[in-house]
């Protein structure tokens, strides 16, 4: 079988933390990899942002990543995407054509993905599997200002996605009735299906060998964010919290660190990077706080386990990969009691759920999570355990029963349509 993945927005090669990088190029190229291993051929198509980087580059076993000339060589704002999206959708075919290839599947992530799919679902007459990663509606609802509000033609794009699509994908239970209950989709349609994480590379590793890689002070303690620097993420509601636990405990103040990596720490005009800056020196934590920038994926198991605690503070997060990856590395996470994370973390169990926006429950159980090693080592062990049932083997499993039921589905409408 050959699947036509799309990520138009964003490469899954790209490094992560980036303004545009995060779960969803985890996703793309695990599953990729995963189905690669498997004996499927995979070719991810994706826009070039570099004159350099044009055409195939490999991923993995039987895949390809398929760099589409469409818009600026360059990396672009993605809200302006959608006016080269015609440009994007001719690349594709004008690539097929060439390569005489054909799919059996086109398997589409995000919402400008989903209108490329459209475009090619009726050129190739061929099921389409759609994944959003996140829903605008439910950004809007957490957005502080209008700078972050998503368009009213990505919510409209999206209602429509989810009426041509064969099936929708959601991370999680709540999803699908986000989905059902805000864009009124077909819950017939939708297939819940988690994220997986990569076992073979998130795994406990020896915190004193830990701190060496990396370079962390063996004697402090780290408190680790990981993802993209966006108000979403609720950076400022970690920073305020650290200023409280700090404040009861002023002890911690000599032996913590918080790592924050993402994003680019010389971005001086970037205006979430310049606001939290200030609000890092206003609350007289510029001795405790770093911005590493972003970090190669190979790197984060040792921050990972390096760490006594990795938070997750967003006001929304569609699955919460970051948590994921880190209880894989045996490390305890504090979260918000948001979308996915409440199916990804249990509370009290493998780390703490927190109401969002609230930086004085999140400094309450950094100050448990901080002075109890016993604790640390529980929840490490119980989240280690936790993650095995998200291996990409398991996954890729239930995604590969979709596809096939997807191909018994198109077979028998065809042969249908052919005795009229």
């Amino acid at each position: 079988m050959r699947i036509a993945m799309l990520s138009v927005h964003t490469c899954p090669l790209a490094t992560l933390g980036g303004k545009e990088t995060g779960g969803m190029n985890v996703y793309v190229r695990d599953l990729s990899r995963e189905l690669g291993r498997r004996g499927f051929l995979v070719d991810v198509f994706t826009r070039a942002q570099d004159p350099e980087i044009i055409g195939p580059r490999p991923l993995g076993e039987n895949g390809r990543v398929i760099h589409i000339p469409a818009g600026p060589l360059a990396p672009y704002d993605k809200k302006l995407l959608h006016n080269h999206l015609p440009e994007f959708v001719q690349g594709v075919k004008q690539f097929v054509q060439e390569e005489e290839v054909s799919y059996d599947l086109i398997h589409s992530h995000y919402w400008l993905s989903g209108l490329v799919a459209w475009e090619l679902k009726k050129a190739w007459k061929q099921p389409v599997i759609q994944m959003f990663h996140t829903l605008g509606h439910m950004k809007n609802l957490v957005a502080k200002s209008d700078e972050e509000r998503e368009t009213e033609t990505r919510l409209r794009a999206e209602r429509e996605i989810m009426g041509f699509v064969d099936r929708l994908v959601a991370a999680n239970p709540l999803e699908k009735r986000q989905m059902v209950k805000l864009y009124r989709a077909d819950p017939q349609k939708i297939e819940v299906i988690p994220c997986g994480v990569d076992l073979s590379l998130f795994r406990p590793i020896d915190i004193s060998q830990a701190q060496e890689r990396i370079g962390w002070p063996p004697d402090r303690q780290m408190v680790l964010f990981v993802g993209r620097i966006q108000p979403l993420k609720g950076i400022d509601i970690l920073l305020k919290a650290i200023a409280l636990a700090t404040d009861d405990l002023p002890d911690l103040c000599g032996r913590l660190g918080l790592a924050i990596i993402g994003g680019d720490p010389q971005a001086t005009m970037d205006r979430e990077m310049l606001r939290l800056t200030r609000l890092k020196e206003k609350l007289g934590l510029s001795d405790l706080v770093t911005f590493l920038g972003a970090r190669d994926q190979d790197t984060l198991p040792y921050y990972y386990s390096a760490a006594q605690v990795c938070v997750v503070p967003s006001y929304y997060e569609s699955f919460g990969m970051v948590a994921l990856e880190a209880m894989a590395c045996g490390t305890p996470v504090i979260v918000s009691r948001v979308g996915g994370l409440t199916f990804t973390v249990k509370d009290g169990v493998t780390g703490y759920l927190v109401p969002d926006g609230d930086p004085t429950a999140l400094s309450e159980k950094l100050k448990l999570l901080l002075t109890d090693e016993k604790a640390r080592l529980r929840m490490g062990e119980k989240g280690i355990r936790l993650a095995q049932k998200y291996s990409w083997s398991l996954v890729a499993e239930e995604m590969i029963s979709l596809y096939r039921q997807l191909m018994t589905e198109a077979s028998l409408e065809t042969r249908t349509s052919g005795y009229k």
